[in-house]
């Protein structure tokens, strides 16, 4: 079984995705991650993310392991969303992240292109968003218990320009895929979001188009 979970910045996508790969005894990646080690190898280098050549060289020598604490951070995820628009960085990850999808058994991934290009063949596609104001204040309480010292109106900046990007892209754009259900954590606790996904997953309707 093969289930994909796509959705913009801290919409609950990855605690979802998480809470599947549990439930199913799945694998399960999350390939914003991938965008995140070759971002913040850029960084590290002295390179720009925003530079196609520097991307992916990052990509092509990608070394960075992904439970690396690093990748969480802010810097990390902005240069993230800068390599993700360059078409070749994407097709650089692209194999990795369609061999984990195509692994005996199954698996689930989470990210922007997962039911559209990595696997449209999923047997579930869950799109899982939020309002900008919820996830701004979702990131911002994240980065306080991290620590650090951020502000809510920056936060929802950050998060509108990257959905921006993503959205506009040409490469593999963030858009909900014709047969994935969607699922709006706005009003929904953590439990509640998790179980309308397994519920989802367990009906998966929206799956009658690849059968």
């Amino acid at each position: 079984m093969i289930i994909a979970v796509d959705g913009p910045a801290a919409s609950g996508k990855g605690t979802i995705a998480r809470a599947l790969a549990r439930h199913y005894g799945l694998p399960h990646l999350d390939t914003g991650l991938l965008y995140r080690a070759v971002g913040l190898a850029v960084l590290e280098a002295g390179g720009d993310p925003a530079s196609a050549s520097d991307a992916l060289e990052a990509a092509h020598h990608l070394s960075s392991a992904l439970d690396d604490p690093g990748l969480k951070s802010e810097a990390a995820g902005k240069a993230a969303s800068l390599v993700s628009v360059h078409p070749d960085v994407r097709a650089a990850l692209l194999d990795r992240q369609k061999r984990f999808a195509d692994q005996q058994g199954g698996a689930v991934l989470d990210g922007r292109d997962i039911g559209t290009v990595i696997a449209p063949h999923a047997d579930a596609k869950l799109f899982v968003t939020a309002s900008p104001e919820v996830r701004a204040r979702r990131r911002c309480d994240e980065l306080l218990g991290m620590g650090l010292d951020v502000h809510l109106e920056a936060v929802l900046h950050d998060i509108r320009s990257r959905d921006e990007r993503d959205s506009a892209r040409s490469a593999a754009p963030l858009r909900m895929a014709d047969d994935a259900a969607l699922l709006d954590t706005s009003d929904l606790t953590i439990e509640q979001a998790v179980a309308a996904a397994i519920a989802l997953a367990e009906n998966r309707p929206f799956t009658a188009a690849n059968d």
